[in-house]
């Protein structure tokens, strides 16, 4: 007979199952919306911050950071005139890749409990620096220093397998956003903050020429590629801990 251990690679399956079908199906539950708002606004900061530090990994200055009440947001960096078209549509990727690549990493972490507690202390403090250094909204004043405050305490004194499954949901969380967020990868333009604007794919395509939307589907390409293979290595890790009987 065939049975799991905890820990096992079937558990972890699990575990990512449920983590991921919380991330999509509690927004269509009563009051779900209300549930998830918190993680809603985290996933544009995962998306704003993308764009922000690939603008200071240009060498550019980041500016600020604004999310609205209804959870969309925007970035602000400050490019010279002969910036490159190259790095500014690289910055424009940043958005969305940002939080795929943070989503590997979530998922690569809980793969090893050594590094459980030392991800969401990490991630809690970037927050809650990042909020203190970009953020210019009473939105993100008021909701992020909350999550920080809570991932920071979870880790703390929370229960192990908690903290596990905190990091398996923040992950799924992360790597589903863009995929949730499909319609606006193809858009050319979108309206935010009351003002219309270039989508992350339509700044693309105004800086490297080709349709937004091959740009829309090759960020989609990459991030599947991320979290495949984060997931992968993850599951991997704990395919030792089955056992046959």
């Amino acid at each position: 007979m065939y049975r799991a251990t905890p820990g096992s690679q079937s558990e972890q399956v699990g575990r990512l199952l449920t983590a991921g079908l919380l991330v999509v199906f509690v927004p269509a539950l009563p009051f779900g919306n209300y549930l998830i708002y918190p993680f809603m606004i985290l996933a544009t900061w995962f998306h704003e911050m993308g764009h922000g530090l690939t603008a200071l990994a240009f060498g550019y200055e980041f500016e600020r950071l604004v999310i609205y009440s209804n959870g969309s947001g925007l970035a602000e960096s400050s490019l010279p005139a002969d910036a490159s078209r190259f790095s500014r549509a690289l910055i424009a990727a940043g958005g969305p890749l940002g939080p795929s690549l943070i989503g590997a990493a979530l998922i690569l972490a809980s793969a090893k409990e050594k590094f459980w507690r030392p991800a969401l202390y990490l991630l809690a403090f970037a927050i809650a620096i990042s909020t203190g250094i970009w953020v210019r909204s009473s939105t993100g004043w008021f909701v992020l220093p909350a999550i920080s405050v809570g991932l920071g305490l979870l880790a703390w004194r929370g229960k192990a397998g908690l903290v596990r499954f905190m990091l398996q949901f923040l992950g799924m969380l992360a790597a589903l956003s863009m995929f949730m967020s499909w319609d606006y990868l193809f858009m050319e333009s979108a309206r935010i903050g009351g003002q219309v604007i270039l989508s992350d794919t339509g700044a693309i395509e105004a800086n490297l020429f080709l349709p937004h939307w091959f740009w829309a589907l090759t960020l989609i390409a990459i991030a599947t590629l991320l979290i495949g293979a984060s997931l992968k290595y993850a599951l991997r890790r704990n395919a030792r801990s089955t056992r046959w009987r």
